[in-house]
């Protein structure tokens, strides 16, 4: 049986058991095989090794099948830890947030997957809130119709195209000459795409029963969604899926189709395998969750419900791209997210000043802000960094530029408070 190790933090800190890493050999565990994006990593120095954890939570192994690391959602005491899946709900208000949760996570269905404890399964969940969240927006704006194949025995008729195996198996044999096995294309609701994010709701509906701590959001969006599927049914052949073709006038059905697809592999397409997720440990692929994106999409969330379609996300520079900007009659404002703790004190780091500057002099971003003219672009840009801090409040203030950052013209700082539930 696997030993795993075991972290309670979101920021760079050392595991107090190190004498199950001795033997092994300084390495990272790339967030998505990114050069320099480092998830967990085994430090070497002159007395000792030490794992030291980023910002991601997630399980993985550090010697397949022999030794795992889970690191858990940030603790601010011993009681009370991050809820991460309300952030994200937070977020899928707006539709089109789910449209930037590509790089929120990794999950590596290729390797040996890790037992833990069932209350440690941070990916589930996720994956659920997820789809729920754009399940329901879906919905509202109405299921999207097509064409799909059927195959029906005919009485005294023939349609589309005669399967003559099958006719001669279930007809020809059995006396019964008046009827004939056609095959053909009908249109309406019952498309593939459908019957897959109907057999995941299903899915998702017997899961949400195991754990009801989860209903006071998701009872409300399953009762919403599923009378919507009422004339689609859940048999799917897992080969059409391969054919599945995306219109642009449904845009929502593809990211919707990439998470169901996730959740029915998470399962191993198998109803039964819902069944055990209420024993006290389950196995879960090797995953990570980014924190710091996350916290982004949070961010954008609170920015969305304050300034509505005044905010835009990561437009791009001529050099990178900054988070937000935010543009009205009023205010125009460069805005980054930094999950960083440095900025609770009076402190600050030199790098974010000097991204943020370089974006403030990025012609094409200032151009976006509404400075076209030469003049207009030698103006001083508002820069604002939001950072996370439980001794704030949770939405964002009134007044955005109310809190300076000593020593810079134009830079301010927000502190925000994530919501937090108990351990």
């Amino acid at each position: 049986m696997s030993k795993l190790l075991l972290n309670k933090s979101f920021s760079e800190h050392s595991i107090e058991d190190i004498s199950s890493i001795e033997n092994l050999v300084a390495s990272s565990v790339l967030f998505k095989k990114k050069d320099g994006i480092k998830c967990v990593e085994i430090i070497q120095n002159e007395t000792a090794k030490h794992l030291h954890c980023n910002y991601y939570i997630g399980v993985d192994w550090l010697l397949k099948n022999e030794l795992a690391v889970y690191v858990s959602p940030k603790l601010n005491d011993q009681t009370q830890q991050t809820d991460y899946l309300r952030m994200l709900y937070s977020c899928l208000k707006h539709s089109d947030v789910a449209n930037f949760t590509g790089d929120l996570y990794e999950i590596k269905f290729d390797e040996p997957h890790i037992e833990i404890e069932q209350k440690q399964d941070l990916l589930t969940p996720l994956l659920v809130i997820q789809f729920l969240q754009i399940l329901k927006s879906i919905v509202r704006k109405g299921l999207k119709k097509s064409y799909y194949r059927v195959e029906r025995n005919l009485t005294s008729k023939i349609k589309g195209k005669v399967v003559m195996s099958q006719t001669l198996k279930q007809n020809i044999i059995k006396n019964k000459p008046t009827k004939t096995f056609c095959e053909y294309e009908e249109f309406g609701f019952n498309c593939i795409e459908n019957r897959i994010l109907k057999r995941t709701l299903t899915f998702v509906q017997k899961y949400l029963c195991l754990f009801p701590e989860y209903s006071k959001f998701t009872t409300p969006i399953i009762n919403f969604c599923y009378p919507a599927f009422q004339e689609v049914d859940e048999n799917i052949n897992l080969n059409s899926i391969k054919k599945i073709s995306h219109n642009s006038f449904y845009k929502e059905y593809k990211e919707a189709i990439h998470i169901a697809l996730l959740i029915l592999k998470r399962f191993g397409y198998n109803l039964k395998e819902v069944e055990a997720q209420k024993t006290k440990t389950v196995k879960v692929p090797p995953f990570w969750v980014d924190m710091p994106k996350l916290f982004e999409l949070y961010v954008l969330g609170l920015l969305k419900d304050k300034y509505y379609n005044q905010v835009q996300f990561q437009i791009k520079g001529t050099y990178g791209q900054p988070d937000f900007i935010l543009v009205n009659e009023n205010e125009k404002i460069i805005i980054d997210t930094k999950y960083k703790r440095k900025y609770q004190q009076e402190k600050y780091e030199a790098d974010d000043i000097r991204q943020l500057s370089g974006y403030a002099r990025d012609k094409k971003v200032l151009s976006r802000l509404g400075y076209k003219t030469p003049e207009e672009q030698n103006n001083i840009v508002d820069c604002l960094i939001i950072y996370p801090d439980q001794n704030a409040c949770y939405n964002l203030p009134t007044n955005l530029k109310e809190n300076t950052i000593k020593g810079f013209t134009k830079f301010y700082k927000i502190a925000i408070k994530l919501p937090t539930i108990n351990n």
